[in-house]
């Protein structure tokens, strides 16, 4: 049965669109048939991140408003044939969305795909509450920082009294994916550890994804981390939160500091 996903936050910057990239191709790499919608009308950067910006010609703007079908907006992916896009238009305004016209698009991405993951805009206007209104299992990103997770607590809020689920007294599945973790400076006390965070958004977590210049390399080139460093650190995350948003049982490992020579052979001193 086919689940819908927003990957969502209330603070912008906090890798939702490298997240939403990272997952799908993920699922996709393990064997899921896998669409990803970019609900971001009027910025557009899902696109980038999957490196087909130069294939996009139709958008959810024009399926949703009937000036395309569906089969014309989607790209596949040219290295993974079981992974696609719908992206969003850089030159509409989230008003050009319609209640209606979401649930239609939806429900027919449905009987195509095994996952549909949307990449929702941050904050919780028009475009963010359609990204997440048809949701079944919403993967809510933050980073280890007070005013991010103050936002990400007003996201779980909305996701459990906006949505369509919510409306008929369901709860929809929700996740924690902690992005941007320095264990170093968590620490140092210079910005919240993973246990703060889970005592004050108390929900399930779906991964931690460390710090890494892999995660930006791969967005200049125009791929997901999981495709474009498969062995890196963060790549090895998402694999985890994949499979874990497939059912699997996978221990969260939290990322410790890396210790330099003399901090080793100080610690094999001390024990």
């Amino acid at each position: 049965m086919a689940k819908v996903l927003v990957v969502t936050s209330g603070k912008g910057g906090v890798g939702k669109t490298t997240s939403t990239a990272a997952l799908g191709a993920a699922l996709a790499q393990n064997g899921a048939n896998v669409v990803v919608v970019d609900f971001d009308v009027g910025l557009r950067n899902l696109d980038l991140v999957m490196g087909a910006e130069r294939r996009v010609v139709y958008d959810l703007i024009n399926v949703v408003q009937g000036d395309a079908k569906l089969a014309q907006a989607l790209i596949r992916d040219k290295r993974i044939d079981n992974l696609s896009l719908l992206p969003a238009s850089q030159t509409r305004d989230k008003d050009a969305l319609t209640s209606e016209g979401v649930e239609r698009v939806v429900n027919e991405l449905k009987e195509k795909f095994d996952w549909v993951i949307c990449d929702s805009p941050a904050g919780i206007e028009k475009g963010a509450m359609l990204a997440m209104r048809h949701a079944d299992v919403a993967v809510v990103v933050t980073n280890p920082e007070v005013s991010s997770v103050r936002d990400s607590d007003r996201i779980i809020g909305m996701l459990d009294s906006k949505t369509a689920k919510a409306e008929k007294g369901e709860r929809i599945e929700k996740h924690l994916l902690l992005t941007r973790y320095d264990p170093g400076r968590a620490a140092r006390g210079e910005m919240l550890n993973v246990e703060d965070v889970l005592e004050i958004l108390s929900i399930p977590l779906l991964g931690i994804i460390p710090e890494s210049e892999e995660v930006l390399r791969a967005s200049n080139l125009g791929s997901p981390v999981t495709l474009a460093s498969p062995a890196g650190v963060a790549a090895k995350a998402y694999f985890d939160a994949a499979r874990r948003l497939g059912g699997e049982k996978i221990e969260v490992v939290v990322p410790m500091e890396r210790k330099g020579f003399l901090g080793r052979l100080f610690s094999r001193r001390v024990a």
